[in-house]
C-alpha cells in the first residue's frame, strides 16, 4: 500500500514516529517527505496507519490519509528516504515552547547544561527559522551549523527523541549568545548570567529569541521604560518566571491557566491584581497581558534573576515592524543587547489573546499560533491583503485559507515591505499561483501597490471587498457557515456609500451582502484628527443635538461647524464608545489604537441598567446622538445603559432579519467584540430570542481577521 498523509506532519518527528511504528509491527517499506506531505510505502498499510495514529508526536496533526493499493516489492526492513519536493501545501507546525525533557537537560548535568538552543522533535522554533519546503535542515537557518559527531549520532538513532530532528545542535556545533552594549561585544563566558545582573540593577536590555526580539527590564523600572521608549499609556506585557510568580500580578481562570501553559505560550489578557506595578503596566485597564517563558534563554535568564517577572515587549522603533537585524537593533539605544547568531527568517510577534468564558479570542495571532489554516469549500488560489491596521494577509489554496502572522499597521514605515515578505513566503510554502488578489475598498491603504504588482506578476484579477462584509465572512469561515446575519462592530471601514461604517447589521454570504441596519451617522470633523482628538466627536454630537459645546474657543467652534456638512460621516460603534469615554471623563486623547474604548471597559463591567437611555430604529437607522444629551447618574450605570440600549436595537434588527430569512443564528464580529461586557450583552440578548449567538474562536475578531474573509469571498468568485 502507498499512503499519502497530509496535515502538520513535518518538523514534528513524524517520519521517526512512522519508523518506530513500523519496527513495532515488523512492517517493511519506506517513508519520505514529498513537498509538505508524508508518503509511506509498506507491506502492512492499515495496520501501520493504526499504529501511527495511536502514537502521534505532540505537535503532529493528521488532516487526511489517502490510501492507494499497490503491490509492495521492496526489500525487507523499513527506511527513511531523502525528501522530495514535488508536493504542495504548507504542513509545518508553529513554534512550540521548550518541552519538559529539554528543560530538564538544560538545567541538569550533561553536555547541554545551560545551552539555550536545546530542543527536540517535540519542541522549539519551526516557522520562524524556515526558508522553504520540505522541512529539512538545509532549508532552515540551521544550514550553516554542521552537526558534531554526537549530535549526528542522535539524529541517526531511531530511538532517540532527536532522531531526524532538523535543528538538533549543542554547544559544540550550534548557535550561541553574546552580550553587547552600544560600544560592542562584552567579554563574558556567560552572557545570560551577566545580563541577569544588569537587569536586576535596573538596566534596559534587548533580548533576541525565536522569531524576534524583546525590550525588557525589571518591573521597578516601568516608569523609566515608559519615558525612555515614549510609550506613556499603551499596556506592556509581563513575562513571569512561572505560574506561581504570575499569580502575584494577575488572577487567571482555569481556562486562562490552560492557555498560558499551552505549548504556543501566548500573551493572555488576565484580570490584574491591583497594585502600583500592575497599574503602571496597563494604565486604566482591569486586565494585564501576562505570559510565561518559552525559550531556553528565558528559563536560564530567570534562573539567574532576583526578580520574578520582567516587562517583555516587542523590540521595534515605535510604529515600525519588530527588528530582527542585529545591526539595526542598536538604533533603540538600550543599555545592553543579548544577541545570537541564528538568523530569524520569518519574524513573528508574540500572540495576544483573551478568553470569553472557555472560548479563545485572538487579538494578535502570530508566534506560536501560525501557520494555521481554515477549511473552505472553494478550490482556487487567491491572495487577500487585509485592511490597514492590525494587518494580516491570507492565501487561499486547495480548499484552505492560510493567514500570515501579524504584520502591523499599514501606514507605518517598513510595514508594506513586511507584508510583501510574508505574502511571498506563504505563496512559496504553498507552491501556488494566485488567480485573484483581494483588498479593501479604501483607495488610500498602503497595500494597494502590492496588489498591483502581484496582479501583474501572476496575471491575476484584482477585486475590492467592503471591510465589514469581510468581517462577516471571516466569522462565517471561523464557524463553518455559508450564510449569516451578523453585527459588524468596529472602528471605521469605508462603506459602499462613501461613508465610514462600523456599526452595521449585515446579511451576508460569500457572494453578496445586504445592509439591514446601522448606527446614526456622526461627522468625523477633520477626518483622521477626530479619531485622536475626541473633543471633535463630542462637538459633532452636540451640534446634532442642538446643544452648546464648551470644549473649543469661539473661532475654533466656527471652523468645526463649517466642517459638519463637509466631513465624512461614520456609523461606527467604536467612535460612539470613544465619545462616551470622553464625555464620562475616562479618556480625552487617544494615544494608541482602541485606548478610549479599552479604558471604558472597566466602567461597563461594573455598571447596571438604569432608565433614561432608551433609543429607537427609524428606517434601519439606530439613533445614538440623543443618548448624550443628559449623561446623569453613576458613570458605570450611564456607560452600561447607553451601550445596552444600542446593543438591544442592533440585536432586534438582526433577529428580525434572521426570522425572515429562516436563520437560527446571529453573529458578532469586529474589534468592539473584544469587549467582554458587550459580548455578554450580545449572547444574553440573542439567546433570549431563542437564537444561537455566533462568536470568533480561531480567527481574530478585529482587523487581523479581515484578510480571511477577503480570501473566502475571493475564492467564491473563482
Amino acid at each position: 500500500m502507498r499512503i499519502l498523509i497530509r496535515g502538520t506532519v513535518q518538523g514534528v518527528g513524524f517520519r521517526p514516529t512512522v519508523y518506530r511504528a513500523a519496527e513495532r509491527i515488523d512492517a517493511s517499506g519506506s517513508v519520505w517527505n514529498d513537498g509538505s506531505d508524508v508518503v509511506i510505502e509498506t507491506d502492512k498499510g492499515d495496520e501501520l496507519i493504526a499504529e501511527i495514529e495511536s502514537s502521534l508526536p505532540p505537535l503532529a496533526k493528521i488532516d487526511s490519509v489517502e490510501k492507494i493499493d499497490t503491490v509492495y516489492s521492496g526489500e525487507k526492513g523499513f527506511r527513511i528516504l531523502p525528501s522530495m519536493d514535488s508536493g504542495q501545501g504548507a504542513s509545518i507546525p508553529a513554534d512550540s515552547a521548550i518541552c519538559n525533557e529539554c528543560l530538564k537537560e538544560l538545567m541538569s548535568a550533561g553536555r547541554r547544561r545551560g545551552y539555550p538552543f536545546t530542543t527536540c522533535t517535540n519542541c522549539g522554533p519551526r516557522f520562524t527559522l524556515l526558508k522553504g519546503m520540505p522541512y529539512d535542515r538545509p532549508l532552515t537557518s540551521m544550514d550553516s551549523f554542521p552537526l558534531c559527531k554526537e549530535c549526528d549520532h542522535e539524529f541517526r538513532d531511531p530511538f532517540d527523541r532527536r532522531f531526524h530532528h532538523q535543528t538538533v545542535c549543542c554547544p559544540l556545533c550550534g548557535p550561541s549568545y553574546r552580550l553587547e552594549d552600544n560600544d560592542g561585544i562584552i567579554d563574558t563566558d556567560d552572557p545570560i548570567s551577566a545580563l541577569a545582573k544588569e537587569l536586576d540593577a535596573g538596566k534596559i536590555a534587548v533580548v533576541k529569541g525565536w522569531g524576534g526580539m524583546h525590550i525588557c527590564c525589571n518591573l521597578n523600572k516601568l516608569s523609566d521604560l515608559r519615558e525612555w521608549y515614549g510609550r506613556k499609556e499603551k499596556p506592556f506585557a509581563l513575562m513571569a518566571k512561572d505560574m506561581e510568580s504570575l499569580e502575584r500580578y494577575a488572577r487567571p481562570t482555569e481556562f486562562e491557566r490552560h492557555l498560558l501553559q499551552s505549548p504556543n505560550r501566548p500573551i493572555v489578557l488576565v484580570e490584574k491584581i491591583p497594585s502600583e506595578t500592575t497599574e503602571l503596566a496597563s494604565p486604566g485597564l482591569d486586565n494585564v497581558g501576562v505570559f510565561l517563558p518559552y525559550t531556553g534563554m528565558h528559563h536560564l535568564l530567570f534562573s539567574e534573576l532576583d526578580h520574578d517577572a520582567l516587562v517583555m515587549t516587542s523590540a521595534n522603533i515605535p510604529g515600525e515592524p519588530m527588528i530582527v537585524d542585529d545591526r539595526r537593533i542598536k538604533e533603540l539605544k538600550a543599555d545592553y543587547y543579548l544577541l545570537h547568531n541564528q538568523e530569524i527568517l520569518n519574524r513573528a510577534d508574540d500572540t495576544v489573546m483573551r478568553a470569553f468564558g472557555d472560548r479563545t479570542q485572538y487579538i494578535r495571532r502570530s508566534r506560536g499560533s501560525v501557520p494555521y489554516h481554515m477549511p473552505i469549500s472553494g478550490r482556487g488560489c487567491a491572495v487577500a491583503l487585509g485592511p490597514q491596521e492590525n494587518l494580516t494577509a491570507s492565501v487561499a489554496f486547495d480548499g484552505r485559507i492560510w493567514p500570515t502572522q501579524y504584520i502591523g499597521n499599514g501606514e507605518k514605515v517598513g510595514v508594506p515591505e513586511y507584508l510583501e515578505e510574508a505574502v511571498r513566503t506563504q505563496i512559496g510554502f504553498l507552491g501556488c499561483v494566485p488567480s485573484i488578489v483581494a483588498l479593501d475598498l479604501h483607495p488610500g491603504y498602503s497595500n494597494r501597490p502590492l496588489s498591483k504588482s502581484l496582479a501583474e506578476e501572476y496575471n491575476a484579477e484584482i477585486i475590492q471587498i467592503q471591510h465589514h462584509w469581510a468581517h462577516a465572512a471571516s466569522l462565517m469561515v471561523d464557524n463553518g457557515l455559508d450564510r449569516c446575519v451578523a453585527l459588524t462592530l468596529d472602528g471605521t471601514g469605508l462603506g459602499d456609500d462613501g461613508t465610514a461604517w462600523g456599526g452595521e447589521v449585515l446579511l451576508s454570504d460569500f457572494c453578496s451582502y445586504k445592509r439591514i441596519a446601522h448606527l446614526e451617522p456622526i461627522p468625523l470633523l477633520g477626518s483622521e484628527r477626530a479619531l485622536y482628538d475626541l473633543r471633535r466627536l463630542g462637538f459633532a454630537i452636540d451640534c446634532i443635538n442642538g446643544e452648546e459645546n464648551h470644549d473649543f474657543t469661539d473661532s475654533e467652534s466656527m471652523v468645526l461647524r463649517k466642517l459638519m456638512e463637509k466631513s465624512v460621516k461614520t456609523s461606527s460603534f467604536g467612535r460612539i464608545l470613544d465619545a462616551l469615554s470622553f464625555r464620562l471623563g475616562v479618556c480625552s486623547q487617544r494615544t494608541y489604537d482602541g485606548e478610549p474604548a479599552m479604558k471604558l471597559e472597566p466602567l461597563l463591567a461594573r455598571g447596571k441598567l438604569i432608565d433614561g437611555f432608551e433609543t429607537e430604529t427609524v428606517d434601519g437607522c439606530i439613533r445614538t446622538a440623543h443618548l448624550f444629551r443628559s449623561l446623569k447618574g453613576r458613570k458605570e450605570d450611564v456607560a452600561y445603559s447607553v451601550v445596552h440600549s444600542i446593543m438591544k436595537e442592533l440585536v432586534d434588527s438582526a433577529a428580525s432579519c434572521a426570522e425572515s430569512e429562516g436563520l437560527e443564528q446571529i453573529g458578532l464580529t469586529g474589534g468592539v467584540s473584544y469587549n467582554g461586557t458587550i459580548t455578554r450583552m450580545f449572547t444574553e440578548m440573542v439567546s433570549a430570542k431563542g437564537l444561537e449567538p455566533i462568536l470568533h474562536k480561531d480567527v481574530p475578531n478585529g482587523d487581523g481577521g479581515v484578510s480571511v474573509g477577503q480570501a473566502a469571498i475571493a475564492v467564491s468568485r473563482l
